[in-house]
């Protein structure tokens, strides 16, 4: 009957503790240096992404990023916003796993773009939710931007489509 117990009280905190994670939320922090406000700037060496607010302040959300050879730098802008979006799979995906669909449908479990996604101008880019909450704080991805679906609707809210956004590795 104890070790039933502990049993229970292990599980039911691991349950808590998972709740808990995929909670996060934005913190309000000090601002990345020599960045306008309404710049997002991701640091992957981080796996932080900051919503430059002005003032010296910013909000840093935890992201997973691209994995070893799939990171990328450089400037680009939000080019689309869209909600539920259905994904289909950028060709390097696809080649290292063939068995996708060509199309998963929005809302779908097997989604990975999760509740929201942003695309980048100039390529297969997004920032975009997650149907992996436990992959966000990790190199993850093929190069996307991966963040927990309360936050990328969070994050949604509050850019529009020309937001810059800077990926830099420092």
């Amino acid at each position: 009957m104890m070790l039933r117990k502990l049993t229970m009280a292990l599980v039911t905190a691991a349950i808590g503790f998972s709740a808990t994670a995929a909670l996060a939320a934005p913190s309000m922090v000090a601002s990345p240096n020599g960045y306008a406000p309404g710049t997002i700037v991701v640091k992957t060496n981080e796996r932080k992404l900051y919503l430059v607010l002005g003032e010296g302040r910013a909000l840093r959300y935890p992201v997973g990023v691209g994995k070893a050879g799939k990171q990328w730098s450089g400037a680009t802008r939000i080019d689309g916003k869209y909600r539920q979006p259905a994904w289909s799979p950028p060709a390097d995906v696809k080649r290292d796993n063939p068995s996708i669909p060509d199309v998963i449908p929005g809302g779908s479990p097997s989604n990975p773009m999760g509740v929201a996604a942003m695309t980048l101008e100039g390529g297969e880019y997004a920032i975009h939710g997650t149907n992996r909450p436990n992959s966000v704080g990790g190199y993850v991805s093929y190069g996307c931007v991966r963040m927990y679906n309360q936050d990328i609707s969070d994050l949604f809210e509050r850019v529009e489509v020309g937001t810059p956004v800077i990926v830099t590795s420092r």
